[in-house]
């Protein structure tokens, strides 16, 4: 008996041996590649990322800039952050004289946890280290350079990694591989090739300590661009990280040239399509990770903005990594939260749609919209803006139309200069082609990845002479901006002023070129749970809400989720209409979108 209790027990433990073997993952592309990404993440569909540091207490930049690369605007000498630390904190002051100020005095990871929840989230990455270097853990490389030793006097990675999970919430960390200003390899300063020293004495063992300190479910890295994967050590880094924290741990994709694994993290753009591997789209409420106190409220989503984008990325096969700037005192502000709040009150409503949802074979309906507005010249920089509400950030086109005359009888020099792409026409022949497509969304360089090419020509002009002119632009993905300048031996390069364009509107002659705004606008999303199609629609239908999907059995039942009973229903022209105009608008469940539930659709 007891040999047979012997060898039972023996027997256990080998097995249990082989399948720990067996889950560990080599430092290999093949064996980190060949682990499955967790379901929980394919499922949650919402995240938080939180950016907090040193950078909160100036939380100023340009309109457009991110607040948290605050240091290295200072680095460049750009002007508004330099003459801004000037103004305000006096001649002699440093970046590294913010870190008193930095005292998280109202800092409650238990409120913040709290607030996450109640927007939906299940899962929160916060900023352990920026590009920056300083440390909100106590990082023994980095000494009287974290939040511990110097600042809040806190382990603010430990405080919130406690207090999120308190709550159910998966912990996740962002973790900024190289440094602007160690001494080791300053970044973007000193040689690329030369980052060895720093990864090998302050990166990998800084990276360890992180990772077995409060192993994070979720792990994003950054700031890969300039270097290759070997370079960072990322096979080794992986797997170890992979082999520490267990299944529930993912990394993102940020880990240099010649790796490719992790979720994907576009960034402000508008969401891809990538229904077989897990993507995230990270960005923030306004245009800014870090808090910017520059930027304008017309920079912030609306509610229904924010609805419509999470939808749209849910409907697509992926979700967001929504940011909040919270001040240098911990609080989140006011705005941001109550966009979390309206955000969270609509996924509970409609949650059945949202988690563990997965994509149709289309994600969803569109139509060409176009817009008109008469533009002053052509000089814009959208960032990563919509140029005109409801266009899309990305994929949009626009034509200008109008007059041109010069000041001089002279041989002009046109310059354009634009990402995408710009085609310039007098006389309706074509005489500027910078027709190119930059790719912007291989790596997190955001910042720095535009299409900086131009075209050159020489026109003639006669002073005072009428010409036509038509401008056509093309914007991909990512940063968007187009120039047109002109110069001559009589005038300076200039961008071509609103005086020497004139246009017809309402037949009356006006300052300026017509533009033509057009790309496509979503207006359906499909997602799929538990064999229902869930058609949400980003605006409501009059009387009737009408799919283009193939018709579904004489009994389906069809309801708008949130509301009792069922719609009726009928099927036309290859169409699905569904009637609604019985429902009451004290009926009407949610705000921003409307998800209509076709139970059983998908059963054969």
């Amino acid at each position: 008996m007891r040999k047979k209790l012997y060898y039972l027990v023996l027997l256990v433990l080998l097995s249990t041996n082989i399948n720990y073997a067996q889950q560990q993952i080599a430092p290999t592309w093949e064996s980190i590649n060949s682990r499955p990404y967790p379901e929980w993440f394919k499922d949650a569909k919402l995240g938080i990322f939180i950016h907090w540091g040193l950078y909160s207490v100036p939380s100023y930049g340009g309109k457009e800039s991110y607040g948290e690369w605050y240091l290295r605007g200072l680095q460049m000498k750009d002007s508004l952050r330099t003459n801004f630390m000037k103004k305000n904190y006096g001649e002699n002051f440093t970046y590294k004289d913010f870190a008193p100020l930095f005292k998280a005095e109202l800092f409650d990871p238990n409120e913040w946890a709290d607030l996450f929840k109640k927007a939906g989230a299940k899962y929160i990455i916060f900023v352990s280290k920026h590009h920056d270097g300083y440390c909100l853990w106590p990082s023994k490389q980095a000494p009287n350079w974290n939040s511990v030793d110097v600042g809040p006097k806190r382990d603010l990675v430990g405080d919130l990694t406690t207090a999120i999970r308190k709550k159910g919430l998966k912990m996740g960390l962002y973790y900024s591989l190289p440094e602007w200003n160690n001494k080791l390899h300053r970044w973007y300063i000193d040689p690329h090739e030369n980052i060895g020293e720093y990864v090998d004495k302050i990166m990998l063992p800084q990276f360890k300590d992180l990772i077995s300190t409060y192993k994070p479910s979720v792990l994003f890295t950054d700031g890969e661009w300039f270097n290759t994967a070997e370079t960072w050590h990322a096979r080794e880094l992986i797997s170890w990280y992979y082999n520490i924290v267990g299944d529930d741990a993912i990394v993102n994709n940020r880990w240099g040239h010649g790796s490719d694994t992790g979720f994907l993290t576009p960034e402000y753009s508008a969401g891809i399509n990538s229904p077989d591997r897990p993507w995230a789209e990270c960005r923030g409420i306004g245009r800014s990770f870090g808090l910017n106190r520059n930027e304008k409220l017309e920079a912030y989503m609306s509610p229904q903005e924010l609805i419509h984008f999470f939808v749209k990325a849910v409907a697509n096969g992926g979700g967001i990594t929504l940011n909040v700037g919270p001040k240098a005192d911990g609080q989140i502000p006011l705005l941001q939260q109550e966009r979390l709040l309206q955000l969270g009150a609509w996924i509970e409503t409609n949650k059945e749609a949202i988690y563990a949802s997965r994509p149709w074979i289309k994600s969803g309906e569109e139509k060409e919209i176009s817009k008109k507005r008469i533009d002053k010249n052509i000089d814009f920089y959208w960032a990563r803006n919509t140029p005109l509400e409801p266009i899309k950030e990305d994929d949009f086109n626009i034509s200008w139309e109008g007059f041109i005359q010069s000041k001089f009888s002279e041989t002009y020099t046109l310059e354009a200069t634009a990402d995408d792409g710009i085609r310039v026409y007098i006389d309706d022949k074509l005489v500027l082609d910078q027709w190119k497509n930059k790719d912007q969304a291989s790596d997190g360089n955001v910042m720095g990845n535009v299409n900086k090419e131009k075209a050159i020509n020489k026109i003639k002009f006669k002073k005072g002479k009428k010409y036509k002119i038509k401008i056509d632009y093309f914007e991909s993905k990512q940063n968007a901006f187009v120039k047109l300048f002109w110069q001559s031996k009589s005038q300076v390069k200039e961008i071509i002023p609103t005086t020497a364009f004139t246009t017809l509107h309402n037949n009356v002659e006006e300052k300026g070129l017509t533009g033509t705004y057009n790309s496509m606008l979503q207006h359906i999303a499909y997602t799929t749970n538990n064999n229902n199609l869930y058609a949400i629609s980003l605006e409501w239908p009059n009387e009737e809400l009408v799919l283009n999907i193939p018709k579904p059995k004489q009994e389906t039942e069809i309801q708008l989720v949130g509301r009792e009973g069922n719609l009726d229903w009928y099927y036309k022209n290859n169409q699905l209409h569904i009637k609604v105009d019985n429902v009451k608008y004290n009926e009407m469940p949610s705000n921003f979108a409307w998800t209509f539930k076709i139970k059983n659709y998908l059963v054969k």
